[in-house]
């Protein structure tokens, strides 16, 4: 794969993960839900730390996670135009293009949305608001993807969690996290293609 079309994959799937965002962010109410189906939903939360919600403590915790992203990006950035340059398989550009996507997708809600949006947790937000709910480095990752296949109580003879509540899968994400999971189950069910071994 040429580096051309790596980054008009990454444009195409940024396009994509911003305009759900913006859709959800100025036509929901934070914690508001829409049933596609009884197993799908689209489900608008802000994440402001890094997979199911985990943050790093302390405040200054969020700049920190924001500027590590930055020199992840700029990281995976230099890996793509390397193995582009060094004629890998396309398994293995189409991956790392996949993840540099994603995580570029997040970087832009955390540096940007702090300041172009207001508040969504009692009304619509608003883009470009005079009174946004943040500050730059700040802002809070848009989320929706909601598959709770299957909700219940678990048997009482289970260890351990034998009679709780569980919800399988609870998670909630978006197009950005959707690259990134993408990128990485490229590498580990096509890792001999991704990685041949040089004869």
């Amino acid at each position: 794969m040429s580096l051309r079309k790596a980054y008009l994959l990454i444009f195409l799937v940024l396009l994509v993960d911003q305009l759900s965002k913006i859709y959800v962010k100025t036509n929901f109410v934070l914690g508001e839900e829409y049933r596609v189906f009884e197993w799908f939903k689209i489900h608008f939360i802000e994440n402001e730390g890094m997979a199911w919600g985990t943050k790093i403590p302390g405040q200054y915790g969020k700049l920190i996670l924001t500027v590590f992203r930055i020199f992840a990006v700029f990281g995976i950035a230099y890996w793509l135009n390397d193995v582009i340059k060094r004629k890998h398989s396309t398994y293995l550009v189409t991956a790392v293009a996949l993840i540099l996507a994603g995580a570029a997708g997040n970087i832009f809600d955390s540096v940007f949305y702090g300041v172009i949006f207001d508040d969504s947790s009692n009304n619509l937000a608003t883009i470009f608001s005079p009174q946004p709910y943040g500050t730059w480095f700040h802002g809070l990752v848009v989320d929706m993807f909601y598959f709770p296949i299957w909700e219940g109580n678990l048997p009482s003879w289970l260890p351990i969690w034998g009679g709780n509540h569980f919800t399988f899968f609870n998670a909630i994400f978006n197009v950005a996290d959707i690259a990134i999971s993408t990128g990485v189950g490229i590498l580990l069910v096509f890792n001999k293609r991704a990685f041949p071994k040089s004869a």
